[in-house]
């Protein structure tokens, strides 16, 4: 099979009778050289995993635990999550090696953690995000694969992604994401009736009616466009995937309640109106989880280089960490610690509110793994190691918690090659350079 290749090339074919066409991602022969159990069903109840980020880190000696093991301290800025201490660990002590490459401020801790690879220039994520791995085994057969969140009002806010610096946008608007969540496409899984959408249909098989021409094309590419084109038609196949599951009657949720509509409120970095964007899309993405449209996301409270502020001023959290002179006496800055203090507010509502979901003798907080942590231990100085991470949830009882765990120096890829096969990913050995690993944390597997 023939055909010719150039920008506007499609994949075509026939499904069920009917014409269907794929586009194609760009190519580099496209360019020059320069180039527990449900009760209904009896299976087993969903795991979902999530990610939390904030950015700016902490005060060390007022938030990390004085001693490593079980019933850790609570220094005075976690303090908000006491109620929730048994189900929260804290990591520390890890370490973020850079093999010469330089520190990026607000950019290699985050990406490094993510990715257990150091970077050498700000060109998105260099390689696939662990989140993302955890998708392929977790997020295929809900509505939704992912769903990623800012509450601070920057799509780019994200720092998830499949690599070649590409980030899966977050949604900013508390209304957009109650119409995406619970508009049109949404099933409520309680509901007696249930009718497929026509269109739906006609879309879900359309890789299929191209098979021949893909194959034809794989074969005139070069090893790194076949890369991408695999990579390119991977997601395709997982939004058919998804669109498959919006063909089938869901299994009854009990907790799931379908939420009021969001009205339009205010999108920015004003820390009045990022608290409470914040918990309303907490709200909105917790009833989405208990209503198993989806099972995996990442909420992104701020963003690295802070941009949060308080209504009528014009100084940015990120300002402050630079220029706020450190108060001797208090051993902190005061109006810095103000936006520490509101980033872990945000983290206990957010983990309160998963908890507050009952799924049979557990919530949905034991029922799922949330990774949260930040890209600099301390701000002013823009350190990277021993930065802040914590987890919340047992992921349905594979996860030990309530106590503070440190890495002794160690790598903190041992942490996303943890979390990866905690979750089923099958991964023994991650990252790269300095930050390529095959041990995990073995105080934090079952």
């Amino acid at each position: 099979m023939s055909f010719t290749l150039d920008r506007r090339t499609a994949l075509r074919g026939m499904v069920n009778g009917m014409a269907v066409a794929v586009g194609l991602p760009l190519l580099d022969i496209f360019l020059d050289g320069n180039g527990t159990a449900m009760a209904a069903t009896g299976a087993p109840m969903p795991i979902r995993f999530g990610t939390w980020f904030w950015g700016l880190g902490v005060n060390p000696p007022r938030w990390f635990p004085s001693a490593a093991g079980k019933d850790y301290e609570l220094k005075v800025e976690l303090a908000s999550i006491e109620a929730l201490k048994h189900k929260v660990n804290i990591l520390g002590d890890f370490t973020l090696p850079l093999d010469g490459k330089p520190n990026l401020p607000h950019i290699t801790g985050g990406i490094g953690i993510r990715t257990g690879m150091a970077i050498d220039s700000d060109r998105g994520l260099p390689g696939p995000s662990f989140d993302v791995s955890i998708g392929d085994v977790i997020g295929t057969r809900t509505r939704f694969r992912s769903i990623e969140l800012s509450a601070t009002g920057d799509p780019r806010n994200s720092l998830s992604g499949r690599g070649n610096g590409n980030l899966n946008p977050a949604e900013v608007s508390p209304a957009a994401l109650y119409t995406r969540l619970f508009g049109a496409g949404f099933h409520d899984p309680n509901s007696a009736t249930f009718t497929p959408d026509p269109a739906v249909m006609a879309r879900r098989s359309v890789l299929s009616g191209v098979s021949d021409q893909r194959q034809a094309l794989e074969a005139r590419l070069g090893a790194a466009d076949r890369q991408r084109l695999d990579q390119y038609f991977t997601s395709l196949r997982q939004l058919e995937n998804q669109l498959d599951v919006q063909l089938t009657k869901p299994a009854p949720m009990q907790a799931c309640v379908v939420p009021p509509k969001v009205p339009d409120l205010p999108v920015n970095a004003e820390i009045e109106n990022v608290m409470r964007n914040h918990e309303i899309m907490t709200d909105l993405l917790v009833m989405a989880m208990a209503c198993d449209n989806v099972r995996l996301f990442n909420m992104n409270f701020n963003n690295g280089a802070s941009s949060l502020t308080r209504v009528g001023s014009t100084i940015t959290h990120h300002q402050l960490t630079h220029e706020e002179v450190l108060d001797n006496r208090l051993g902190y800055q005061p109006e810095v610690t103000f936006y520490v203090d509101k980033c872990m507010e945000a983290w206990t509502y957010f983990i309160k509110a998963m908890d507050a979901v009952k799924e049979g003798d557990r919530t949905l907080l034991d029922n799922s793994l949330v990774f949260a942590h930040s890209e600099t231990e301390f701000a002013k100085f823009h350190t990277i190691d021993n930065i802040p991470m914590m987890t919340a949830g047992s992921a349905g009882g594979r996860i030990h918690t309530g106590q503070y765990i440190t890495g002794d120096g160690s790598p903190v890829s041992r942490v996303g090659l943890t979390l990866q096969q905690a979750m089923g990913v099958p991964v023994d050995r991650w990252g790269t350079g300095s930050l390529e690993t095959n041990k995990i944390i073995p105080g934090l597997i079952v």
